[in-house]
């Protein structure tokens, strides 16, 4: 699920810079601000990884060793590619020209075509191998990591988002969330949720 959601969200951001007005110095703060706030979502889904997937798939399943490998390169590879748009959003955040605008667009698609390449490899040569190695508990762990970066007043608009971008997956991603988190959603994170977009989007809510 989180590889459709990133798919999704990292998409969503290129369209939404593409299409931003130049000069439009309130939207293009709003869309840095969404731009980065992805990045970090993405760092931390593969810090976990790094941290708490990739020893254990070397150690328990040696022969997964040149996939780990290559998991790592590309991570490594991604960073990069993210200190690169995080160096081009402060001139758009100032200026909100049009060349700005298209450099950092130009950018967080590098990281989504990084990113494709990336998750169909963990997903055809490193999900089966982990599904085999690793117990639940560990799986929990690496859910755990991700949950506990986000500050508390981003969790509504990034649960609006997982449920907007995880396709196929959304409707059992809500059954499993515990109910108070699913009443606070309807009573005020969806509204928060709803606001947000229209922002990003250029319109009212």
């Amino acid at each position: 699920m989180i590889h459709t959601v990133l798919r999704g969200a990292l998409a969503d951001a290129v369209r939404l810079v593409r299409s931003a007005p130049a000069e439009d110095r309130e939207r293009a703060g709003l869309l840095a601000d969404y731009v980065l706030e992805l990045g970090a979502v993405l760092h931390t889904h593969h810090h976990g990884e790094d941290e708490l997937l990739w020893d254990r798939l070397e150690t328990r399943a040696p022969t997964c060793g040149p996939h780990v490998a290559q998991m790592r390169a590309h991570h490594a590879h991604i960073a990069e590619l993210l200190v690169e748009v995080e160096a081009m959003v402060p001139d758009w955040r100032a200026t909100a020209s049009s060349v700005d605008r298209d450099r950092v667009a130009d950018g967080v698609q590098a990281v989504l075509i990084a990113l494709e390449e990336h998750l169909g490899a963990e997903e055809a040569d490193i999900l089966p191998v982990a599904a085999a190695t690793l117990t639940q508990k560990e799986f929990d762990e690496l859910g755990e990591h991700g949950r506990a970066s986000i500050p508390r007043d981003r969790m509504m608009f990034q649960l609006g988002t997982i449920l907007a971008t995880s396709g196929v997956h959304a409707e059992q991603f809500w059954k499993e969330l515990p109910p108070p988190v699913r009443l606070l959603y309807r009573l005020i994170g969806r509204r928060q949720y709803d606001r947000e977009r229209a922002r990003l989007e250029g319109s009212t809510a």
